[in-house]
């Protein structure tokens, strides 16, 4: 019966499958979504402008203190009484990047005030455009400083796929709901929807890894030891 159980189950293997890539993809699409949102919206609450300071911290505090699944709703169901109207994966993608693009903001916006105020100076009486300042010297630096905060962003707009079954998306726990209400085996069914958010999770995490220790000497969030001093240098 057991084995029978997970046969029935494993059938659906092609469907979890293409939800798991559907996932991976709404995934990264969304993240460079709410990168480039909190780009700008941190640029924004750092400038001398009062109006733009004031419109980038009311995106900030409204997308921070709202349930995100109805985020979610309003944009699949509310912007098409604009006129505005979109897919369920689309409006998924959309909902989720400018979630995540609010946390991001204060993220970036921290690794933005980590920078030396020095090095601007220094830049400054270089004769350096702003610009050149913040592509060369700001970002490089602010990026390395938030690495580890962007990649747990990655992994929360990856858990956040989830939520996309309200709107029917056929993600992970999309394909999941749909293969237990045709089953009725529940156990399996979420135990393979479980397991895959794991190898994802772990997969991305992993890869980001990878491009840390590719793009920075030493790792981000750790600080270089010094050796410690051997018996010859001691006792020179």
């Amino acid at each position: 019966m057991f084995e029978y159980q997970w046969r029935t189950v494993l059938a659906y293997w092609p469907d979890y499958l293409h939800g798991a890539a559907l996932a991976l993809q709404i995934t990264v699409v969304g993240f460079l979504l709410a990168f480039v949102i909190a780009s700008a919206a941190a640029l924004a609450r750092n400038s001398a402008s009062v109006i733009l300071r004031f419109v980038a911290t009311c995106y900030v505090e409204a997308i921070r203190n709202t349930p995100v699944l109805l985020q979610i709703f309003i944009v699949y169901f509310a912007l098409p009484s604009f006129g505005i109207r979109m897919s369920a994966v689309t409006a998924g993608t959309i909902a989720l990047g400018i979630n995540v693009g609010a946390y991001l903001t204060e993220v970036l916006r921290a690794g933005i005030s980590s920078v030396g105020k020095g090095q601007l100076e220094a830049a400054q009486v270089l004769g350096l455009s702003s610009r050149t300042v913040l592509l060369n010297v700001v970002a490089p630096q602010a990026l390395r400083n938030v690495y580890p905060s962007l990649v747990n962003n990655l992994i929360q707009v990856l858990l956040g796929t989830s939520l996309l079954s309200a709107i029917a998306v056929p993600e992970i726990t999309g394909v999941a709901t749909v293969v237990n209400a045709r089953t009725l085996l529940f156990v399996q069914v979420f135990g393979i929807a479980v397991a895959l958010y794991l190898v994802l999770s772990y997969g991305l995490s992993t890869v980001a890894s990878l491009v840390e220790r590719l793009s920075f000497k030493t790792p981000t969030g750790r600080r270089t030891r010094k050796p410690a001093p051997t018996l010859t240098g001691a006792s020179s």
